[in-house]
């Protein structure tokens, strides 16, 4: 089994309360690292708004269109 199919296996055990969880670690973590590095926050907003629509297309994608 490779490492993909395991860690798939395991995510499928996830209830919406741990997903739910694993995505404010995620933006904690996020947070932490703003803190730690604040000369991130000195970007232009517009590499934060293509960032966010590079990122979105897939989901948007499978979300809307995929059947």
């Amino acid at each position: 089994m490779s490492i993909l199919e395991n860690t798939n296996q395991r995510v499928k055990k996830f209830s919406i309360i741990d997903l739910k969880l694993a995505q404010g670690t995620a933006i904690f973590f996020s947070l932490v690292i703003i803190k730690l590095l604040p000369q991130i926050m000195n970007l232009s907003i517009w590499w934060f708004v293509g960032l966010l629509v590079v990122f979105g297309i897939k989901p948007c994608y499978v979300f809307f269109f995929k059947k």
